[in-house]
């Protein structure tokens, strides 16, 4: 009787601590996560009604599709991958972000400053958001042929080798569709209205999508 007994509690632990492994094998997956945005006025808003921007539409998208994510939108106006690279360091330490999405970039081409500085900066941001065991989204963006071509050409190449020689994820360029349209950028021709932000997540979301639903590393 006591030896049947004695089985039977045996089995029981051995079945709760099966279904503990596989509860923890699944909170990887379940567990809530944290996204950093460091961008510039594309992803800070800039002009528009607060709420309106691909961040804000982003957030309503995760909500919509219960995953659990915070974001942190710690994109500034006029920012360049300078001040970002600055920047990221305390960034990471603060809100220690399971993905990153790097936006940057427009600002050093609007400037004409070299492409090689500008991939240097991104790259180490790239560098130390994994070194600190975040996923990465580079987001590409074009700039106008003011500087040349072959300028432009350059700086638009540079996010795909970054993102090739860094295996991060990348979304090509955030502006496809937005770009050409004239009706669709405020009075200064330089960043887009909120009717355009729904095409720009658009633009964002098939090569961030992945990056969330991968389990989370140990940090």
């Amino acid at each position: 009787m006591v030896a049947g007994l004695g089985n039977k509690m045996g089995r029981i632990v051995v079945t709760l601590f099966a279904l503990l492994c596989v509860l923890g094998s699944g909170s990887a997956y379940s567990a809530p996560k944290t996204l950093l945005v460091v961008g510039d006025s594309l992803s800070a808003e800039y002009g528009l009604t607060r709420g309106t921007g691909w961040v804000a539409l982003l957030d309503q998208k995760l909500q919509q599709q219960k995953l659990d994510t915070r974001i942190v939108n710690a994109s500034v106006s006029g920012e360049t991958t300078s001040g970002g690279r600055t920047r990221m360091p305390a960034l990471l330490t603060k809100h220690k972000p399971d993905v990153v999405v790097i936006e940057l970039g427009a600002n050093d081409g609007l400037r004409g400053l070299p492409v090689a500085a500008a991939e240097s900066n991104l790259r180490a941001m790239v560098k130390a958001s994994r070194d600190a065991g975040a996923k990465v989204l580079l987001v590409g963006i074009r700039v106008p042929p003011n500087y040349g071509r072959d300028y432009s050409e350059k700086f638009f190449a540079m996010f795909r080798a970054i993102s090739r020689d860094e295996k991060t994820g990348l979304a090509p360029f955030m502006l496809d569709g937005v770009a050409e349209k004239t009706e669709m950028f405020q009075a200064d021709r330089l960043h887009p209205l909120a009717s355009a932000h729904p095409t720009i997540l658009g633009n964002i979301w098939p090569y961030l999508q992945p990056l969330l639903n991968a389990p989370l590393k140990a940090k």
